[in-house]
Formats: C-alpha cells, structure tokens, sequence
C-alpha cells in the first residue's frame, strides 16, 4: 500500500528553521532589495538561537569599512552556559562579501536608507541572517497600506460570499 504524500512547507523541504522573524519591518519599512548573510557565533548564543531565545526587532545593520555588524540583536543567554556565557546585546559580525559590503555601504551613504534583519534561520545547520535594504515609512504610509489592505480584504469577502450563494 502506498503512503500518502505529506504536506510540508517550503522552509521544511529546503532545511530552514526560522529563529526570530522581525514582523514589524514590513510594517515601518518600504523594503527594497533582500540579502542572505551568514552570522558569526559563540557557542552559547547558537544554543540559545536552537531554542528560540532571540528578538531582532530593534536590530540594525552598522558598517565599518571592511566589515559588518549585526547591532542591537537581542540572543538571550543559555542557562546551562554557567559563565562562559555570552553578552545578550553584544555586537555580531555578518559574513558577506566585501562587494556586497561596498554596494550596501555606498547605498546607505548616498540616500536616506537603513539595514535592518528580516529573520534569522539556520540553513543545513548554520547560522544565517536576510537582511534588506529598506526605506522608513511615513505615517500616510502605513495609513494608504492599511486601506489597501482592508479593500483587499473587502474585495475577497465579497467574491467569497458570491461564490457560497
């Protein structure tokens, strides 16, 4: 007899645990392009990331000029870590390519734009962080958004209600 297929989403089938997700980024930013960093850690804050002890909404990407750091990110501390612990607070260094470091730098630089972290994941067991060059909203913004959505959510109601008549 055969086994039913089973249903999985794409983060299961590409081996991706998502950590901490930062929610609010859509909401306060206009997100402009999206990139993948790898994240270098101590071995407590990757046991505390495995338990999903981590908050990435104050978060923000700093650069310095050959590198950059992942500011802000708040990895609780791993209880069992006794005092090899690490500093919850304490600055992260990102692993991208000093050709994306260059680009996002000079972006940041020339326009009104910030980095800030979408989520944390472990791909196939490391560590890794999208990270997005974004733009802040207005507050008309987030208004106009808020409208759109509700008249999506009209229009579906509606086209919902017609088809169960």
């Amino acid at each position: 007899m055969a086994k039913p297929a089973k249903k999985t989403d794409k983060s299961a089938r590409s081996g991706e645990q998502i950590v901490a997700q930062n929610r609010a980024a859509s909401y306060n930013y206009h997100i402009l392009e999206k990139h993948e960093a790898g994240l270098i850690l101590h071995g407590t804050e990757v046991k505390a990331l495995r338990h999903g002890k981590a908050n990435i909404r104050d978060a923000y990407v700093e650069f310095k000029p050959t590198s950059a750091w992942l500011v802000n990110a708040h990895i609780a501390q791993y209880l069992p870590g006794g005092p090899w612990n690490h500093e919850p607070l304490g600055a992260r260094k990102l692993l991208l390519h000093k050709r994306e470091i260059d680009k996002l730098s000079g972006r940041i630089e020339s326009k009104g734009l910030t980095v800030i972290p979408l989520k944390i994941y472990f791909r196939n067991g490391i560590a890794k962080v999208e990270i997005a060059l974004a733009q802040g909203k207005k507050s008309w913004d987030r208004r106009q958004d808020e409208r759109t959505k509700e008249a999506r959510r009209e229009v579906e109601q509606s086209m919902y209600n017609n088809r169960r008549r």
